[in-house]
């Protein structure tokens, strides 16, 4: 699409579990410092496209994939490049909250420590606390477990972790399918705010949500001959008021998936 300003590109993308295709031929742009939806019905392929972005794929041995993956124009399948690097700069939140047993604190000072970091930790710590919009509910009991924190909590502490690292990327798997409404809401009051300064792409199967938080949105779909196919994309207003694609019509009005 003109204008976009692409941060991560599909090209040709396919993958395989052995054998088995599970998304087929995807070209994609996602815009920079704007948040891309994956909607589709089950089985469409919309996590497992989501792991090409940072490499995730690659930690299940079945995996396997073709076509490129290009990060400000990098492939991300070279040869000479650390699938670990990668998903320091693509970092990814996942859909149940799966913070460390660690205290709130180590949580968050985890990936820096571990990654060399060299400058002043608290700092770093509090920053990433307070653009999850965490800081003021736990900057009492730092020391405190995080898994005594409520799931949104948790949730928030978890896209902490990720900024902690300070990527250019977050990966968003249905994160917010484990909460409640109230939870959901403040998730995505956050996702707003943390695309002013990164590139976020959210899989999710609340149309309302997609609808609600995104830019853009890319349509994938199963039919018989096919797996894993991106229907459509584009602005996420035009695809859920006037959308080109019939299929996807059908889709987001309820008429199947």
């Amino acid at each position: 699409m003109q204008d976009l300003d692409p941060i991560l590109q599909a090209r040709d993308l396919s993958v395989y579990y052995d054998t088995k295709k599970v998304v087929t031929d995807v070209n994609l742009d996602v815009a920079r410092n704007r948040i891309t939806s994956i909607i589709g019905p089950s089985g469409s392929g919309k996590s497992t496209l989501l792991r090409c972005f940072n490499r995730m794929n690659d930690l299940i041995p079945s995996a396997r994939v073709e076509g490129q993956v290009l990060f400000d124009g990098l492939d991300l399948y070279g040869h000479n490049v650390d699938p670990t690097e990668i998903r320091y700069l693509i970092g990814m939140v996942f859909q149940r909250p799966n913070p460390f047993p660690k205290s709130i604190y180590d949580n968050v000072a985890f990936g820096p420590r571990i990654n060399g970091f060299k400058g002043d930790i608290d700092e770093l710590v509090e920053r990433s606390l307070r653009r999850a919009a965490l800081w003021d509910e736990v900057k009492d009991r730092l020391k405190t477990s995080g898994l005594s924190l409520s799931g949104g909590q948790q949730q928030r502490l978890c896209i902490a972790r990720a900024l902690a690292v300070e990527p250019s990327v977050i990966l968003m798997d249905e994160p917010c399918s484990a909460l409640d409404p109230i939870a959901t809401l403040a998730i995505e009051e956050l996702m707003h705010e943390l695309s002013e300064d990164y590139s976020i792409i959210i899989v999710t199967h609340n149309m309302q949500q997609a609808a609600r938080v995104s830019h853009y949105t890319a349509f994938l779909m199963v039919e018989e001959a096919r797996v894993g196919f991106m229907v459509e994309f584009g602005e996420s207003r035009k695809i859920f008021t006037n959308p080109e694609d019939e299929r996807t019509e059908a889709y987001i009005t309820g008429r199947f998936g």
